[in-house]
């Protein structure tokens, strides 16, 4: 949530001094009459690296420390699944069962391993789009018998 929603506290819950949570309440969120929560929800807000993190959830049956652990760890998540879409090229999933997402997580970080190794043996660099193209480019020459695609007929 934005830290400018406004908020009308019901209930406030007590937390660690100097810890990670600085806020754990149960509050009505937006404006009476216009966009008001029927209920009382969740707010904790939390601070990592200096950066503060307002969230809204059902979830009351969780300490505060925890909520923010695992909005956490959402957050890890998602910036890993952000790095595997642009330096792997994975647009979708193949398979979403749990064998299919570890298959295709597993073999897209052995080729980005593998690519790391090619790109700082042959070029003492770091992987970049440019060594991905001309390691691609080499294997299609040595399957097509050195035949490219501009020389195929």
């Amino acid at each position: 949530m934005k830290k400018s929603t406004k908020l009308t506290v019901a209930v406030a819950h007590p937390v660690t001094e100097g810890g990670v949570v600085f806020l754990d309440v149960a509050a009505h969120l937006g404006t009476p009459g216009v966009n008001w929560t029927d209920s009382a929800v969740r707010v904790v807000t939390y601070r990592v690296a200096g950066k503060e993190y307002y969230l809204a959830t059902d979830r009351f049956d969780l300490t505060a420390e925890e909520v923010a652990q695992i909005y956490k760890l959402r957050c890890d998540i998602e910036i890993f699944f952000g790095w595997w879409k642009r330096h792997l090229k994975v647009y979708h999933l193949i398979d979403r069962s749990d064998r299919g997402l570890m298959v295709q997580i597993l073999a897209g970080l052995i080729t980005y391993l593998l690519l790391a190794i090619y790109c700082h043996e042959h070029h003492s660099e770091k992987v970049n789009i440019a060594w991905a193209r001309e390691l691609r480019h080499k294997i299609h020459q040595k399957n097509s018998g050195g035949i490219t695609d501009a020389g195929a007929s």
